[in-house]
């Protein structure tokens, strides 16, 4: 990786760990990591507002007890709804348009895996 980024992270448990930085990583928070493994680089995916609410993030946790490669977390909120019929195909809609959304963050976690872009 020519060119690559690096950042220096001060931890409690290993001091000052320097480490590569993804050209997609937004940045690390201010002040020590408990412990290195807590390291993480991290940058939000965007997912528009919905009835089913989604925040995913790409993360990768290079130190981990189990290092984790560039991964897409994800996670779900979904209120508790009592639904008309039109109602309940709005929802049904817009699951069926997150998980097309959920497929396209697949796809393109696959590329940048494969030492592409994201």
């Amino acid at each position: 990786m020519t060119g690559a980024r690096t950042v220096t992270v001060p931890t409690l448990d290993h001091g000052d760990v320097t480490l590569p930085e993804p050209a997609w990583c937004a940045g690390h928070r201010e002040g020590p990591a408990e412990y290195r493994a807590d390291l993480h680089h991290a940058a939000p995916v965007p997912v528009p507002d919905g009835l089913v609410d989604i925040d995913a993030e790409l993360v990768e946790y290079p130190y981990g007890t189990t290092p984790v490669p560039a991964s897409v977390y994800v996670e779900l909120t979904a209120p508790g709804l009592t639904l008309d019929p039109d109602g309940l195909r709005a929802f049904a809609a817009g699951l069926v348009q997150r998980a097309a959304l959920l497929v396209e963050f697949a796809d393109r976690l696959a590329v940048l895996r494969a030492g592409g872009a994201w």
